[in-house]
């Protein structure tokens, strides 16, 4: 097949979508693919742009990208149906997170250009990206969500309805950016303060206390639970993308009973977003054996430290079979997302 990998972008996650990327090119080149890549900030890359860019390196921090806004706006308005690595491929991988290339946004552009592309629709997209909306929508398909209010929002209101501690994260966000956990009314201000560089709209949502738990969901089928046990207290920035900073056990270590039932709320929640090809969705276990779903993601990781490919690879998929096997799911416009068989 030929592949073109759509990467970079300007949102803070672009060290994370470049370090997958580094991964699915490599992968789709070692099974024989034509393979390409491009950065939606700046057009195609070249063998020297992909040695500079296209590394395992993600960083502690979120890197700034403001000025790269404006160059991806006009790139994806005017530059991108003109590109012959867009339009001749066979299909498009998407490597991107946050912003206009997991939200929505691109995807309604590459079904006008009639490319078929990996991962969910605009509109499928557009709801998993809003967690507000998104967990309105689990909650109508009988998935259990921690209560949450959008801002803006008292103290005192949450100190009724939520209790302390909370998590405060934006809305429209992956990666943990912009993320706290605030443990008294007096820090609300600053963490809100903090999510709303990254987002206008910022959910404060009950903190569950308990396990951190994922399950992946491939062609509508759910790949084993696998359990994050961080360094830091919470799941952050630093513990998913640096080495050595959190464990990530495939499969947990749970009762087949439980199991079963992630794995049971990993495909309702895939299914009530309308979610396509695949999908990460991620979940609490409390002492009392209560799960809550907090989110599901359109377009997981892909680095060398995300929990996608170690699902499937719990399952006996290997990382290259895996990026072979999202490729052939990849949606096809104006056919109803089917995906790729020839």
């Amino acid at each position: 097949m030929r592949i073109t990998v759509l990467t970079g972008g300007a949102t803070a996650e672009r060290a994370v979508a470049f370090a997958g990327a580094a991964q699915i090119v490599a992968a789709l080149r070692q099974r024989g693919h034509s393979v390409s890549a491009v950065d939606t900030a700046s057009g195609p890359l070249t063998s020297a742009d992909e040695a500079r860019l296209l590394t395992s390196a993600v960083g502690r921090e979120p890197p700034p990208v403001a000025e790269l806004d404006e160059r991806e706006r006009a790139f994806l308005s005017t530059g991108l149906a003109a590109l012959p690595e867009v339009t001749g491929a066979d299909v498009l991988f998407l490597c991107l997170h946050a912003g206009r290339g997991e939200g929505g946004t691109l995807q309604a552009i590459l079904d006008v250009i009639g490319v078929p592309y990996t991962g969910s629709g605009a509109l499928a997209s557009a709801l998993a990206m809003d967690k507000d909306l998104s967990k309105r929508l689990f909650r109508a398909a009988g998935v259990p969500v921690p209560a949450w209010f959008m801002t803006p929002v008292a103290a005192e209101d949450v100190s009724t309805a939520l209790g302390w501690p909370v998590i405060v994260k934006p809305s429209r966000m992956g990666s943990s950016v912009g993320m706290t956990l605030v443990r008294n009314a007096k820090s609300l201000d600053a963490a809100v303060d903090a999510a709303r560089s990254y987002d206008a709209e910022v959910l404060v949502e009950q903190f569950i206390a308990g396990r951190e738990l994922t399950v992946g969901v491939l062609g509508d089928v759910p790949l084993p639970v696998g359990e994050i046990i961080p360094k830091h207290e919470l799941f952050d920035y630093e513990c998913k993308y640096t080495p050595g900073m959190s464990e990530e056990v495939f499969p947990a270590k749970l009762d087949p009973k439980p199991a079963r039932q992630l794995q049971e709320l990993a495909l309702a929640a895939h299914r009530a977003l309308k979610l396509g090809g695949y999908s990460r969705v991620d979940f609490r276990l409390t002492a009392e054996g209560d799960i809550f779903c907090l989110e599901a993601n359109t377009l997981p990781g892909m680095t060398g430290t995300s929990l996608l490919p170690q699902a499937a690879r719990a399952a006996g998929i290997e990382f290259s079979e895996l990026c072979e096997r999202i490729c052939r799911l990849a949606g096809n416009p104006g056919s109803g997302r089917g995906g790729i068989t020839s």
